[in-house]
């Protein structure tokens, strides 16, 4: 009796073990379709053997619960990447539109900035079209309307870079609060694990955690520490504490000369998150480093057209005589006591873009001629017209360093376009190679399923044989059937 009753404990291990791992399969199967969800496999350990009479005997197995199949190095390589990728992206979105303001729009003579380079040319031509006939009174209008149309063109466009900055702040203030819910849960998830699996595979919490660490790597560059009993701190990439097993740190924002800077506790980690990755860091980048090198370079154009154009009109002579306020070319002072000024005169670079604009109302006060020279006189006007033509902006022609300001910004526009669609495809590359490794094989279950299904019919069967044969025992050798 003592070996049926054995016999009985161990083909009833095999059935719940077999059962066991029919309820992972069949978990698998429901989730398959589940994101973020992670293939379990059961684990099997043989029971510990028994020995009568010195001989050993077996007992069985036992489903000892599922394991999630998971690469942590290879998770992890993907949430870096990934940060990688949402920062790059983020910020080729940024360069886009500030792109778009200075690239003429399909079938329109002009950009939404207006055509910079178009303008330009338009101003410093209407004044070798004065130079013909320096009294026409439409000629004198029209060097005035281009100079409208280039003041208001650039203005527009600092504006609209501004503006842009702006949008590009607010977008970056409103990823603080989505770091802070990720990073509580995160903590609270720790906690838990902890406390259920120490040292073993938490199976859908450890999911869930992975979950939100990809959703936060996207956000902002981060490293993860793994710690005891299965907890896990994250930090910055320059190393600020955002969460410390069950604990997180909140990431705030306050206003720093006029732009949103971050906080971890007292520490102002702006510039590494800038450089950190994630949304974060393409926001912070477009808005501290693009956006402000093309608005420099404007303002520099804007600057350098101004004052030149504005110094060289005030060394003639109007075609009312009035004379301009500077010095000619022989060192004569104008006996004027008002500058002769086309454009508003910044005092410094800074902000010139967006302040420029035309003050000149009078066509007359045009300074065409010399100081002394009669109305009909253009020395001064061939001065103007010479203006674009020369190196006053940065050493460059206004319309070659405009040019220049252009292809440079279309060649970080290129530049970070290659980088986002390379880790991009890394970042599918490492999906992939994550996703066959952890992801719901729906034929492999199948598979799997059917092997168990085997093991648990055959174990049904030796169960079987058993309880007739108990049965015969128990009424002493006579058959007897068994429903």
């Amino acid at each position: 009796m003592g070996s049926i009753s054995s016999a009985f404990n161990l083909i009833s291990s095999a059935l719940e073990a077999d059962q066991s791992a029919l309820n992972i399969v069949s978990n698998n199967v429901a989730n398959a379709n589940t994101p973020g969800y992670t293939q379990e496999v059961p684990n099997w350990r043989e029971n510990q053997p028994v020995e009568i009479s010195g001989v050993t005997y077996g007992t069985g197995v036992t489903e000892t619960g599922p394991t999630s199949v998971r690469d942590r190095v290879l998770q992890e390589r993907l949430d870096q990447q990934q940060q990688m990728a949402s920062s790059s992206g983020t910020r080729l979105a940024g360069l886009n539109s500030v792109q778009s303001l200075f690239t003429p729009d399909s079938g329109k003579a002009s950009s939404r900035a207006g055509d910079i380079g178009s303008d330009l040319s338009n101003f410093f031509d209407s004044f070798s079209s004065l130079e013909a006939n320096p009294t026409d009174n439409a000629l004198r209008q029209q060097v005035l309307s281009t100079a409208s149309t280039l003041a208001g063109d650039i203005s527009n466009a600092a504006a609209s870079l501004n503006a842009q900055k702006s949008a590009l702040d607010r977008e970056a203030s409103g990823v603080t609060g989505q770091v802070n819910a990720l990073t509580s849960t995160i903590a609270k998830l720790n906690m838990l694990i902890q406390s259920t699996s120490p040292s073993a595979d938490a199976g859908v919490l450890e999911d869930q955690r992975q979950q939100d660490l990809s959703a936060l790597s996207q956000l902002i560059g981060i490293n993860q520490i793994t710690t005891e009993n299965n907890g896990l701190s994250i930090t910055t990439t320059s190393g600020q504490t955002l969460v410390s097993e069950g604990s997180s740190f909140a990431l705030t924002n306050g206003t720093v000369n006029g732009a949103t800077h971050f906080f971890v506790g007292t520490h102002d980690a702006t510039s590494e998150l800038t450089s950190g990755g994630g949304q974060l860091g393409g926001y912070l980048t477009a808005r501290d480093n693009d956006i402000p090198a093309v608005l420099s370079a404007l303002d520099q154009l804007a600057h350098d057209v101004s004052t030149n154009v504005n110094t060289q009109n005030n060394s003639g002579t109007g075609l009312n005589g009035v004379e301009g306020t500077g010095t000619n070319a022989a060192g004569t002072i104008g006996s004027g006591t008002t500058p002769l000024y086309i454009f508003t005169q910044s005092a410094s670079v800074a902000g010139s873009a967006a302040a420029m604009a035309v003050v000149m109302t009078d066509p007359n006060q045009i300074a065409a001629g010399a100081f002394g020279a009669g109305t009909g006189d253009n020395a001064n006007l061939i001065g103007l017209a010479m203006l674009g033509k020369q190196a006053v902006v940065n050493g460059q022609s206004p319309v070659n360093f405009y040019s220049s300001m252009v292809t440079t910004l279309g060649s970080t526009v290129a530049q970070v376009q290659t980088e986002n669609t390379a880790q991009t495809a890394s970042v599918t590359q490492l999906q992939t190679q994550r996703n066959s490794l952890s992801s719901v094989s729906l034929n492999d279950e199948a598979a799997l399923m059917q092997q168990i299904e085997r093991s648990y019919q055959a174990a049904s069967q030796v169960f079987t044989m058993l309880d007739r044969l108990m049965s015969s025992a128990l009424n002493l050798g006579v058959a007897t059937a068994v429903s």
